[in-house]
């Protein structure tokens, strides 16, 4: 059995069901340790978290990502305990295997790897670790970030582990995501009986008008590294349930995914004088989730593109489709982000796993970067 392989079914046989982290970042503080880190353990809330660092120089290389997992759903739905690692077929099976166990296992070996070879590397080595990423994501990396800068510490480069491979390992980087903007709209109308709507003001009905030119808008073309930008309503719900009553207010819940062409003051000034062009008697709670992020050049690129290729013979493809990352908190701060994992055609799902295989050259990958970077 591979180190990588060891460690990834260590990592996902304890149950870390989000914000819970079970130990698995305590396994990997002790690993970290063992190489010369400084480990510095952060609990905000309900959420562990933990920064660490071996080196005190510049330019500082950080891999990122949690340890939470999302829920396993029904257990009797898997071929196999989700927190009972199973090897199938070439393939590992568990909970977290590819979101994001896998990865962080093969950070660890890789960076055991490269110490031992480079104890007097160049600048330092770090990891930023939360077990809220897959939560509402308020008491993690957000909040290590913040304790960061309040210090002035400063990560130049980022890697986070999140699966962003589609058909082969390393096909994908994603070198950006899109910002994400929500809204919980309640539109405000009179409940009566639906024999007298004279009596009465149907919210749905005066709110559709609105909600199909919203649906319909364009919000933004995107550029060349970002698809267009999208609306889309999520959840709406009116009435008592009874058929013979007209509802008194309606809700809609609706997200906006965007590109760095535009900003969320935009979007929401657009989306309001919308509304106030209709006519309606509303309230609006905006959510922003996160702001947009690219990496679209730099030495963490150039160096991820050309350790894939020298790894798996094949060339890497950059995207920033998908949904967000953590990432979103650590680009502000000026540092080179990307996202680079294993697979993601499992990820959330029942019977969620990686391939065998996989997890070795991800490893290989990462020790090459960090060879790239710091030796």
């Amino acid at each position: 059995m591979s180190e990588t392989l060891d460690l990834a079914i260590d990592l996902i046989s304890r149950p870390s069901v989000t914000p819970e982290d079970a130990g698995c970042q305590a396994l990997m503080m002790q690993r970290l340790a063992a190489l010369g880190f400084r480990n510095e353990p952060l609990r905000f809330g309900e959420v562990d978290n933990f920064w660490s660092r071996r080196g005190d120089e510049g330019p500082v290389f950080c891999f990122a990502g949690h340890t939470d997992v999302v829920p396993t759903g029904p257990a009797a739905d898997w071929q196999s305990d989700p927190f009972r690692p199973d090897i199938r077929d070439g393939l590992l099976y568990g909970r977290g295997a590819a979101d994001m166990k896998g990865s962080l296992a093969a950070m660890v070996i890789a960076t055991e790897r490269f110490v031992r070879k480079h104890p007097d590397h160049r600048g330092s080595i770090a990891y930023l670790i939360t077990s809220d990423e897959e939560g509402p994501a308020v008491d993690g990396t957000v909040r290590v970030v913040e304790t960061l800068q309040a210090r002035g510490e400063k990560i130049d480069w980022c890697l986070v582990g999140e699966p962003s491979s589609t058909q082969r390992l390393g096909d994908v980087v994603k070198n950006g995501r899109r910002g994400s903007l929500g809204a919980r709209l309640l539109v405000h109308g009179i409940q009566g009986h639906v024999a007298y709507p004279h009596l009465a003001k149907n919210p749905v009905h005066m709110a559709a008008p609105a909600l199909a030119e919203l649906a319909t808008t364009e919000w933004g073309q995107g550029n060349a590294f970002f698809p267009p930008t999208t609306f889309q309503i999520s959840n709406i719900h009116a009435g008592t349930g009874a058929t013979n009553v007209v509802p008194g207010t309606l809700e809609v819940v609706f997200n906006l995914r965007y590109s760095t062409e535009t900003d969320d003051r935009k979007i929401q000034q657009r989306v309001e004088a919308i509304l106030d062009r209709h006519g309606l008697d509303y309230e609006i709670e905006w959510t922003l989730s996160g702001r947009p992020f690219l990496t679209a050049q730099g030495e963490l690129l150039e160096a991820a593109q050309a350790a894939i290729e020298e790894i798996t013979g094949h060339p890497t493809e950059l995207s920033t489709a998908g949904g967000t990352s953590d990432g979103r908190f650590i680009a502000p701060t000026g540092a080179q982000v990307l996202e680079l994992g294993p697979l993601n055609a499992t990820i959330h799902k029942v019977d969620e796993c990686v391939r065998v295989a996989d997890l070795d050259t991800l490893t290989a990958i990462y020790e090459r970067l960090l060879e790239k970077l710091l030796a």
